[in-house]
């Protein structure tokens, strides 16, 4: 299991914090371990230890940096099976989203090393006006400076690797901030990243509550903060840090249109997949569906006649697919959600510490179960009379992240690509389908900026322009 010093990395070595809190298993509640607890003394030090070697993080030669990027995708490679267990007992997710979580992972600083490669700039015409006749022009691209990462707790490995990875790779040195109930896979990974660095104290981690956070994300010194997590934090955040770049990854009420033409088998098979995926704690998990009434009556028999298929319990069973959610709150929340939706319930129940899976039908608008990012195993399942009235409700929701249409016509699927507002449109898959290497975020109240190695390294540089009279 994971092998680590005690405390937390801030400068180049670790500092002990007074207080420790002890990690659960979500499933047992059975302890996993302890972490330390930061405090926002230590987020200013860590701040301080950043913008103390900044300048030599941004100075490192294309090549160190590439090679530290490949050498972290090829240690996290080697102990795969011990980060897959850990996350399964600190996250309480299913062993076999847990395995995706550290596949993905590995790809990410991989591609985040071929992105090194690719920061360049340009020249640029400036003779269009005479007074840049002379004039040699041309601009490229300089590190934005210290980043925060603030990761979720759904996915803390992956998360906090998508902050990391292009940091290294832009040139910036990095505090990241896993979520208070799963920092150990992400204390390890920082471990392996400062073990093969140059510079150590360019990746550290503190950990903490929001005072902590704020502590990291308002000091002026900072040059980005990129966040996953809830729109509400989110928005708190950007307010809080301006006029410091935010980079939002928020949350989503992800839809999925079933078209007249649609092939039935595998849209039931996505929303299966797509919604019940990580316990339902992702946020482009399938939440709604949204059916042509042609096809409503067959889809919606389909779906549920296959809803106990959808396996629950211990996520360390290779079969499981929904298991605990994070903590006892959460899962009295979505329950609440649920007994508040009205329509029609299918499945659902507590059964020990598993929120079983849950289909509701006819949820009107105005309740959290349909306007809101649920983050549970529960699919609202509406009819609508028309594809133009299923888009229509895909885009009055305030998130805008991914959604999912599925149809044999490339008509649909090109009006879907133009009308709806959301940062990825998925066709005839489901909207969780997320490639590490494509550019990813939302609109509107799902955030703002893009994540994905190539789009991230991007964010987090700045165009420095050249004017030369030789």
């Amino acid at each position: 299991m994971a092998e680590y010093p005690d405390g937390l990395p801030v400068g180049a070595g670790w500092v002990s914090t007074v207080d420790v809190e002890e990690i659960v298993f979500p499933y047992d509640g059975s302890v996993v371990g302890t972490a330390p607890v930061g405090t926002p003394s230590l987020a200013t030090r860590a701040v301080d230890e950043a913008v103390a070697v900044a300048r030599e993080v941004a100075s490192l030669p294309s090549r160190v940096r590439r090679a530290l990027l490949n050498d972290v995708a090829a240690a996290v490679r080697s102990r795969r099976e011990e980060f897959e267990n850990l996350l399964v007992l600190e996250t309480g997710k299913p062993l076999v989203d847990c395995r995706v979580e550290v596949a993905r992972t590995i790809v990410t600083w991989e591609a985040a090393a071929e992105e090194v490669s690719r920061l360049h700039g340009e020249t640029v015409p400036l003779d269009l006006l005479p007074s840049g006749d002379g004039l040699v022009g041309f601009w490229k691209r300089k590190p934005i400076g210290v980043v925060v990462g603030i990761a979720g707790f759904n996915y803390p490995l992956l998360l906090a690797s998508h902050k990391i990875a292009p940091a290294i790779a832009a040139g910036c040195p990095v505090i990241v901030k896993p979520a208070p109930q799963t920092p150990l896979a992400t204390l390890w990974l920082v471990h392996l990243v400062r073990s093969l660095a140059p510079v150590p104290a360019m990746v550290q981690l503190v950990t903490g509550d929001a005072e902590v956070g704020a502590a990291l994300t308002t000091d002026r010194r900072i040059g980005a903060v990129s966040f996953t997590g809830s729109a509400a934090v989110g928005h708190r955040i950007a307010r809080d840090a301006a006029p410091t770049k935010t980079l939002l990854e928020l949350g989503s009420n992800a839809a999925l249109v079933v078209a007249p033409d649609a092939d039935l088998d595998a849209a039931v098979d996505a929303v299966l997949r797509g919604g019940f995926y990580a316990s339902g704690q992702a946020c482009i998990s399938v939440q709604r569906v949204l059916v042509v009434a042609p096809v409503a009556e067959e889809f919606t028999e389909r779906l549920l006649a296959r809803l106990d298929e959808v396996v629950i319990g211990d996520p360390r069973d290779e079969k499981t697919r929904v298991s605990a959610l994070i903590d006892p709150a959460s899962t009295e929340r979505v329950a609440a959600w649920i007994e508040k939706a009205g329509g029609r319930r299918v499945g659902g129940g507590i059964d020990g510490t598993v929120l079983r899976p849950t289909v509701l039908l006819d949820v009107p608008d105005g309740v959290e179960c349909w306007d809101e990012e649920i983050f549970g195993p529960v699919v609202c399942l509406r009819t609508v009379s028309d594809v133009d009235e299923a888009f229509a409700a895909v885009n009055a929701s305030r998130y805008g992240l991914h959604a999912s249409v599925y149809s044999r016509s490339l008509n649909t699927a090109f009006r879907a690509l133009d009308e709806l507002e959301v940062g990825g449109v998925v066709v005839n898959e489901v909207p969780g389908f997320r490639s590490d290497t494509m550019p990813y975020g939302g609109v509107k109240d799902s955030g703002i900026g893009r994540e994905g190695p190539r789009f991230a390294v991007e964010e987090l540089t700045v165009t420095r322009m050249a004017v030369l009279r030789p």
